[in-house]
């Protein structure tokens, strides 16, 4: 389990800026070592809190009589807009299962992924296929279980990264290790799945080394855009469009065939970013190096108005294909693509000793849906610093820092807090659209029994960046849901009205959140009129098109 360690003040002593606010925080208890993995915002703007916990035993004789496990089981908890519980989920096989990864679903709901070293039993309805698998549920939006699915061969597999796609389908990205279809000691296994879970197509990449697969996100074709740490060579004689057929004698995970592709891009030091976009289909279009000769580590990616921003952390000077040298320790490398991935420019930046990016998340101009430059207005990255071979009191900072759309600096700013007191890390950390910022980690006062802590900050210079609309309607035109996002920030309750071109009342419905859930399913194709009004008396309307 990755562990991000910060001090204190990171989610205790965040009022130390005057510019940012708590407005709210929740404490998860817990009576032994869990791991918090992730949290993501939901379509409604709700949280999803997810990560490994070992059940308590009254936990579990609570939830279910049989689910007893002595392992690390799936954990997932559900809070809404005002950070209060609205469910919690534990799903359970009959050894240790981590969950690695999870996506929010266009209908509300979600797919988790794992790794599970567990066989049939408890939650888990597939037996193993041998060494760890991959192991996937989706659940709709209450967490129950929709289907679920295991992925794997007879060699060990562990998941990564999973999202969505503009059909509705799903990619399944995560590593496999020694296998007799890969190139080296670890590759990366990709997997496409359509919206019920069927297997569609499977893919293995790699070099002569180790590939670790650290982040995907879908692309607007439809496919996948895979951000890679290699430690690998190409492969002599590969090329992309070049795909291979090798005698296996693993167990086969499925009736799909696996295919293989081979690394054709060279490494430049010890650890560069590889980069590979995917069709929605699952072929590789193109794949692209990025490194000098020292470690370069990918952490994240974005979509912008015509391509990509990469970004990570760097311990290389000036050399291979970097045109950027360090200042001191790992410095933050942002490389920008367009969608071909030809280079746009590239950045370091630097807050000493060793800088750690966590989230990134690209602000678009209205203009977005042009091919403007301009489009996307600015990059705004989060993360923190940690002093190296010495212990200092707050050697570690959480930082902001904002670009404008090709890379320049506009402003950054720390939050610095007591001396740590306790142990706490920082697991995840989320930059809304809404200029609100999630920050999610575990903290400890006694060996072995850590809570799960999620703060909310608001942030005044954030939110000036965000453009406003009084209502926003989305997925608009709809079919049996849409969601109603109210842009004024100061009411308490307000009033959702549905009327048909005649002014007849159709739906009424009162909501206390800025994002509300609408059911649409008794309407019939056509126009409709959607009114918001506040109890601070602010009034919007917007058109709403049932398919």
């Amino acid at each position: 389990m990755k562990k991000l360690y910060l001090s204190a003040f990171t989610l205790c002593t965040i009022l130390s800026l005057s510019a940012q606010e708590v407005i709210w925080q929740k404490d998860i208890k817990s009576s032994t070592q869990d791991f918090l993995n992730q949290v993501i915002t939901t379509i409604d703007q709700q949280y999803l809190i997810t990560g490994s916990s070992i059940q308590a035993k009254s936990q579990s004789l609570a939830a279910n009589s049989q689910k007893l496990n002595n392992g690390y089981d799936f954990h997932l908890v559900k809070l809404n807009q005002q950070g209060e519980q609205v469910w919690e989920k534990y799903f359970a096989g009959q050894n240790h299962d981590y969950l690695s990864a999870t996506v929010t679903t266009q209908d509300g709901g979600f797919l988790v992924s794992g790794t599970s070293y567990s066989g049939k039993g408890l939650d888990k309805k597939d037996d193993s296929k041998g060494g760890s698998d991959i192991w996937l549920i989706r659940l709709n939006e209450f967490g129950d279980e929709l289907w679920q699915k295991t992925l794997g061969t007879s060699s060990d597999e562990e998941a990564k990264a999973v999202i969505q796609t503009t059909d509705l389908g799903f990619f399944v990205a995560g590593n496999i290790q020694n296998s007799s279809k890969g190139y080296g000691s670890k590759d990366v296994w990709i997997t496409r799945l359509d919206k019920d879970g069927k297997e569609l197509s499977q893919l293995i990449l790699g070099g002569r080394g180790l590939d670790e697969v650290e982040k995907m996100i879908p692309t607007k074709d439809g496919g996948a855009l895979l951000g890679i740490y290699s430690r690998s060579s190409e492969v002599l004689g590969s090329g992309v469009g070049n795909s291979e057929t090798k005698p296996s004698t693993e167990r086969p995970a499925s009736s799909i065939a696996i295919s293989q592709m081979p690394k054709a891009s060279s490494n430049f030091g010890e650890g560069d970013y590889w980069i590979v976009k995917l069709d929605k289909n699952g072929k590789v279009e193109w794949e692209k190096n990025f490194g000098g000769k020292g470690d370069d580590h990918i952490r994240t990616l974005a979509l912008t108005s015509n391509g990509f921003i990469i970004g990570g952390e760097s311990r290389s000077e000036r050399s291979g294909n970097k045109s950027v040298g360090i200042e001191e320790g790992t410095d933050l490398w942002l490389i920008s693509l367009n969608e071909r991935g030809d280079e746009q420019w590239q950045k370091s930046y630097n807050f000493k000793n060793r800088d750690i990016l966590m989230g990134m998340n690209v602000i678009q101009s209205q203009e977005s849906g042009s091919r403007n430059q301009d489009a996307t207005k600015g990059i705004l990255l989060g993360g923190y610093t940690q002093a190296e071979g010495r212990i200092e009191k707050d050697d570690e900072t959480f930082w902001m820092l904002y670009l404008d759309g090709n890379g320049n600096e506009q402003w950054r700013k720390h939050v610095s807090g007591d001396s740590r007191k306790r142990e706490e890390r920082l697991s995840d950390l989320r930059l809304n659209g809404d200029g609100s910022i999630i920050l999610a980690g575990t903290s400890t006062e006694e060996l072995g029994k850590e809570n799960w802590k999620i703060v909310k900050l608001g942030d005044k210079q954030v939110d000036q960046l965000i453009e406003k609309h009084d209502i926003k309607i989305y997925p608009n035109p709809v079919s049996d849901y849409a969601y109603i996002e109210i842009g004024f920030s100061d009411f308490k309750e307000a009033d959702i009205s549905v009327y048909d071109m005649s002014g007849k009342l159709l739906q009424q419905m009162k909501t206390k959140n800025n994002v509300t859930k609408l059911g649409t399913q008794a309407l019939v194709q056509g126009v409709y009129l959607v009114t918001i009004k506040t109890d601070t008396n602010k009034t919007a309307n917007a058109k709403l098109i049932k398919k």
